[in-house]
C-alpha cells in the first residue's frame, strides 16, 4: 500500500478520467450512467472472440455483468444529437494472464456516423490522452525520458491504416502471425499483433477483418470476393490490442440476419432489434482498454500490476 506504484497508477487513472471527459465534452457526447448488468451481452458473439461472459444470480434471475455497454450507448445516442461515452468496468471470464484481466476498465463511446468518423475521433482522443499522461509528473520520472511514443501521439502523429489483407500479406514471413480458424477465418495472434506493430513504427489501424470473426453487430461490405466486417484494431507496440472500433449495422433486417448467420439467438436481442427497427441511425464506436493502454505507455509488461484493487479470477480477494 505504500509502494510508489499504486500512486502511479492512480495518477494515470486520474489523467485518463479527466483528459476522456474533456474531450468528449467538447465534441458534444453525452456522459452515460449505465448498469453494469445485462441480458444482452456483446461478447463474445463473434467466433474470432477470445473472452467468455460472467453469469451471476441476481435476486433469483439470470443476468451477465457487462461485457460491454455499446449496445446502451447506441440507445443513448438516439437521445443526443451526437453521442454518448463512459468509463466503466467490464468484466471477462477467462484466465487473466500479462495482457488480459477478469475486471477492467473500459472507456467506450458510440457516435453518428461511420467507421473512417470514429477512427479520426480515435485518433484524436489519443493525441488528448498522450498529452496529459505527458503532464504526470510521476510517469515521466519513472520513463526517465523514454516517452517517444507518447510525444508521437501527443504532437498529432497518427496510426498508419491498413485493412487485415494487407496485414496479413506483410506477416506472410511469420508463421504465428496469422491464426487460421477451421470455420473458415483469420485472425491475428499476439505475436502477429506485435511484429505488425514494430513494422508499422509501433502503432498500427488494421481494418476490415473476416467477417464471421467479428461479433454480429458490425457493420459489413463486400471485399475480394469475401464478407469483411468495417470494424478496425488500434495495435500498439507491447500490449497489442488497445482499441477495438467499428460501424454498426443501420436496420434491424441486417442485424437479424447477422445473427442468423452466426446461429445466435436473437430472443436476448428483441429490444436492440427493436430500437433498429423504431430508430434505424448510422453509428459507429469503439472500446478502449485503460489498463492496456497504461500498460503502453508505462512500456509494462503485466497488464496486472495496473490494477490498483486486484480482482483476478481464482485469487482471493483481500478487501
Amino acid at each position: 500500500m505504500t509502494t510508489p506504484w499504486y500512486g502511479l497508477v492512480l495518477d494515470l487513472q486520474d489523467a485518463v478520467t479527466r483528459a476522456t471527459v474533456n474531450f468528449f465534452s467538447a465534441r458534444g457526447l453525452r456522459a452515460a450512467h449505465l448498469p453494469i448488468t445485462t441480458g444482452s451481452i456483446s461478447s463474445p458473439m463473434g467466433l474470432g472472440s477470445d473472452s467468455l461472459p460472467v453469469a451471476i444470480e441476481l435476486h433469483g434471475e439470470r443476468v451477465y455483468l457487462a461485457d460491454s455497454m455499446q449496445f446502451l450507448l447506441e440507445y443513448a445516442t438516439r437521445l443526443t444529437g451526437r453521442g454518448a461515452y463512459y468509463i466503466m468496468p467490464s468484466f471477462r471470464g477467462e484466465c487473466h494472464d500479462a495482457t488480459h484481466l477478469n475486471e477492467f476498465f473500459h472507456s467506450e463511446a458510440e457516435l453518428r456516423g461511420n467507421l473512417t468518423d470514429v477512427l479520426d475521433t480515435v485518433d484524436a482522443y489519443m493525441t488528448a490522452l498522450s498529452d496529459a499522461l505527458l503532464e504526470v509528473a510521476t510517469l515521466t520520472q519513472t520513463l526517465q525520458h523514454r516517452t517517444g511514443h507518447l510525444q508521437t501521439f501527443a504532437s498529432g502523429g497518427r496510426a498508419p491504416r491498413l485493412t487485415f489483407d494487407e496485414a496479413a500479406a506483410m506477416l506472410a514471413d511469420i508463421p504465428d502471425a496469422i491464426g487460421h480458424n477451421p470455420a473458415g477465418f483469420r485472425t491475428l495472434t499476439r505475436p502477429g499483433e506485435r511484429a505488425l506493430a514494430l513494422r508499422m513504427g509501433g502503432a498500427a489501424w488494421v481494418t476490415e477483418w473476416d467477417a464471421i470473426a467479428t461479433p454480429f453487430y458490425q457493420a459489413t461490405v463486400e471485399r475480394h470476393g469475401g464478407l469483411r466486417s468495417l470494424n478496425a484494431d488500434l495495435v500498439l507496440s507491447g500490449p497489442g490490442e488497445v482499441v477495438g472500433a467499428g460501424q454498426r449495422h443501420t436496420t434491424a433486417a441486417e442485424v437479424l440476419e447477422a445473427l442468423h448467420h452466426r446461429g445466435i439467438d436473437p430472443e436476448p436481442y428483441g429490444w436492440y432489434l427493436q430500437m433498429k427497427r423504431e430508430a434505424p441511425l448510422a453509428t459507429a464506436g469503439f472500446g478502449l482498454g485503460v489498463e492496456r493502454l497504461l500498460c503502453w505507455a508505462l512500456g509494462h509488461d503485466d497488464i496486472r500490476d495496473l490494477q490498483l484493487v486486484p480482482r483476478l479470477l481464482g485469487i482471493p480477494r483481500a478487501f
